[in-house]
């Protein structure tokens, strides 16, 4: 095994390269005993003089020979020093040079034996990962083709699904413009009421003291009370434009959810088309191989298809029949509208300005505070990295105290100046302790009032902040939005 190991293993080989370098004919040459002639065979195998009968020993015998008897008398010297007699011509010994030899002959015969056979067992794996790779790579690349065309199929239906949603989407917005006036006049007067409403809620929001009954909200109730005039000027409704509308939307939103079915399946197939044995996202899934109850045939797959769409341009036919039916309604109350969201505007912006002067004001005082709360911290960081590292001085005290307890001896172990002094110098170390943790509580109750100041400037300033973000970054913003009178008249 040794001369194997010399003569073809290598420092640094790899499991694979020790397969390929190790041959079976590298194992039958060894078979001959590490090599050497026949007639010359090495000492611990077997000799030419074990075949040999055993000659008989004469009797008696000495203390030296081929059956010495060692040392016949016994003692208990001997016992002590590990010498033992025999008895009579025999030893405890079990076996004789020749089995030892012949023993070994085989250990290292059954080695090669195994050598030989583990090269056969790697030749046959081998062969067997050849051809499984070989099958696994063709079925691979065949399932990938189809799965391309199965890709190309999904993709085919869904940009015929997308352009009959754009046909059907832009069926919906000619409809709307042929009733341009009446729909734009009803859509219209929705906004600036969504808008007073969200704004009166809006401000409903702002906390504590700042739910104040201002200007700005007594002239956004009017606001809503007007739009609720004018709202029931508009009494009658369009039904079957509507209905017909509802069926318009209704048809996209079946062609949109076949669609994004569609999407996400050919999304699913691309990304099985690039799966490899290099992906990184590849797992192993128990019951893939399952045909699920619910699964549709490939023939109702594309029947569905085609049905959706043959429904969605029926309807589109029956919208476009329709759309010269219309008649328009009129729009009154524009200028009353315009006129007081105007008011609402300036009302609201002048609250604005008295919110953000307030605001200023609190913010430069919390500015001082948490100057003063920095340098607090500061100290007070100070004091417990001072507290903490008086705690290696007290543990080097307090260890020669125990080391002066524990380990001198008798007599030694006397009340000395040393040992005064280290107690002297725990006590002062614990006086200091003591003192700067009286300063530290001090120094964090300060931090603590300091705290208190700092979380109700912050929390009026919040209210103050919040408050403004309503009025100004959400009901101003919204007030941005208020539809202008040509846009209220139906235009």
């Amino acid at each position: 095994m040794n001369t194997i190991q010399e003569s073809c293993v290598e420092p640094g080989m790899q499991p694979d390269q020790l397969m390929t370098k190790l041959q079976p004919e590298d194992y039958e040459i060894q078979t001959n005993p590490i090599g050497l002639p026949q007639d010359e065979p090495p000492c611990y195998l077997p000799q030419h003089e074990d075949a040999e009968p055993l000659r008989n020993i004469p009797d008696p015998m000495g203390a030296i020979g081929p059956w010495a008897t060692g040392k016949v008398d016994w003692s208990p010297l001997a016992g002590m020093t590990g010498i033992r007699p025999v008895v009579d011509h025999y030893t405890i010994t079990r076996y004789s040079p020749a089995e030892w030899r012949a023993r070994n002959e085989g250990i290292i015969r059954s080695c090669y034996d195994a050598m030989n056979e583990s090269v056969r067992v790697e030749n046959d794996s081998k062969d067997t990962i050849i051809r499984t790779y070989a099958f696994t790579d063709k079925a691979q690349k065949d399932n990938t083709g189809r799965l391309q065309t199965r890709a190309r199929d999904v993709d085919k239906w869904k940009e015929t699904l997308h352009r009959a949603i754009t046909a059907m989407q832009e069926e919906i917005c000619t409809l709307e413009e042929q009733r341009r006036r009446l729909k734009q006049s009803l859509a219209v007067l929705r906004i600036p009421e969504s808008i007073a409403t969200e704004c009166l809620d809006r401000r409903t929001g702002r906390p504590d003291h700042e739910l104040v009954r201002d200007e700005p909200e007594e002239e956004l109730i009017r606001e809503v009370a007007l739009i609720s005039e004018v709202r029931d000027l508009l009494n009658r409704t369009l039904a079957d434009i509507e209905a017909q509308q509802v069926e318009n939307r209704n048809a996209r939103q079946r062609m949109e959810y076949d669609w994004s079915d569609k999407k996400e399946a050919h999304e699913i197939e691309a990304i099985n088309c690039h799966l490899s044995n290099q992906s990184t996202t590849t797992l192993f899934k128990p019951g893939a191989t399952r045909y699920p109850n619910e699964q549709s045939s490939e023939e109702y797959w594309e029947h569905f298809t085609r049905d959706t769409l043959n429904a969605c341009e029926t309807t589109r036919q029956k919208s476009i029949a329709l759309r010269q039916t219309l008649d328009a309604i009129l729009l009154n109350s524009t200028r009353d509208l315009r006129t007081q969201a105007d008011v609402v505007e300036r009302a609201l912006n002048k609250r604005v300005i008295c919110m953000d002067e307030v605001r200023q004001r609190l913010e430069n005082d919390l500015k001082a505070c948490l100057r003063r709360l920095a340098d607090t911290e500061t100290q007070i960081d100070k004091l417990e990295a001072a507290i903490k590292s008086m705690d290696l001085p007290m543990k080097v005290a307090q260890t020669r105290l125990d080391n002066r307890h524990e380990r001198r001896l008798r007599v030694e172990n006397c009340r000395d100046k040393p040992q005064e002094g280290i107690i002297n110098e725990v006590q002062s170390i614990q006086e200091g302790t003591t003192a700067m943790l009286a300063q530290l509580k001090q120094s964090n109750d300060v931090k603590n009032q300091l705290m208190a100041t700092r979380g109700a400037l912050e929390r009026e300033i919040m209210l103050k902040r919040r408050a403004i973000q309503i009025d100004k970054e959400r009901c101003q913003l919204l007030r941005t939005h208020f539809p202008s009178s040509t846009a209220l008249s139906g235009y």
